[in-house]
């Protein structure tokens, strides 16, 4: 006798689990997840969004779990065949989900994937490849997922994130690095250590300046090179500037002070790419 014919909507359903309380212990994780902004012991973080979803499946990340609120069950029947068939499938009521995530309008799917990770070594390794990105004290998570984003887009060997840094695993950063932070390699560590590291490779160190310094144009920018972007207000802080090669000014209107963090780091990737040989 012929088996009956399982249609994937079916099968979807199938491995979905239905939850009802808020103290399941993966619940419990996602939710301390996103209020920490974090990583969590496990090493995990959470995210939320189907394009977030799409591009952590995309990025080849490992999942510990996904969790989807009964209005997203068609987003189920569409992501879970793209997700391994041993990770945990939760299906929540929409109040229950909507509790555990940040998101004010949330779209019914969240996980929580665990990245990959890199030591400064590993990126030093790289920076051959492209400029290494060293952010000090920015704390805007859209700036940094800006920064993030524009690095992995313009070739960036990777970014190196200073003390007083928002963390990248912070909900809004990884929405703002539409995924970036994914596939870019990032750590963080201490930039005055990070330094030393720097100049046994040979980097050439440079900084953004809103006043001063070599215009972008005429700034070379080729080469084994680190670019250092300071925090929004402050910039960078003074005993890491007086440590630069080169200052680098971006030309824009005297009537508007200083570019945002995001900006001013877009830019100059942009032209170390131009520049690229």
């Amino acid at each position: 006798m012929k088996p009956p014919t399982i249609h994937s909507s079916q099968a979807s359903s199938g491995r979905l689990r239905p939850i009802e309380g808020k103290h399941n212990a993966l619940v419990k994780e996602l939710r301390r997840a996103f209020a920490h902004n974090d990583l969590t012991p496990d090493g995990y973080c959470a995210i939320e969004g189907i394009r977030i979803v799409e591009e952590a499946i995309r990025s080849s990340l490992k999942f510990g779990a996904v969790f989807f609120n009964h209005a997203a069950e068609t987003v189920a029947e569409r992501l879970l065949p793209q997700i391994g068939s041993r990770v945990d499938t939760l299906l929540l009521p929409d109040k229950l989900f909507a509790d555990a995530v940040p998101s004010e309008s949330p779209q019914g799917v969240a996980a929580l994937v665990r990245c990959k990770e890199f030591s400064l070594a590993d990126l030093l390794g790289r920076a051959q490849n492209g400029p290494l990105l060293a952010v000090a004290g920015v704390q805007d998570p859209g700036n940094l997922g800006t920064i993030l984003r524009s690095a992995e887009a313009f070739g960036a060997a990777g970014a190196i994130l200073g003390a007083g840094t928002v963390s990248p695993y912070n909900s809004k950063v990884i929405r703002a690095s539409a995924g970036s932070l994914f596939r870019l390699p990032t750590v963080r560590t201490k930039l005055p250590e990070a330094i030393v590291e720097m100049r046994k490779q040979g980097l050439r160190l440079i900084a953004t300046s809103s006043h001063k310094g070599t215009s972008l144009p005429e700034a070379r920018l080729a080469g084994p090179l680190a670019i250092f972007i300071g925090s929004e207000g402050a910039g960078l802080p003074r005993d890491l500037m007086a440590q630069m090669d080169e200052l680098v000014a971006i030309p824009h209107s005297p009537n508007v002070e200083s570019l945002n963090a995001g900006v001013a780091a877009s830019i100059v990737l942009y032209e170390a790419a131009r520049q690229k040989p």
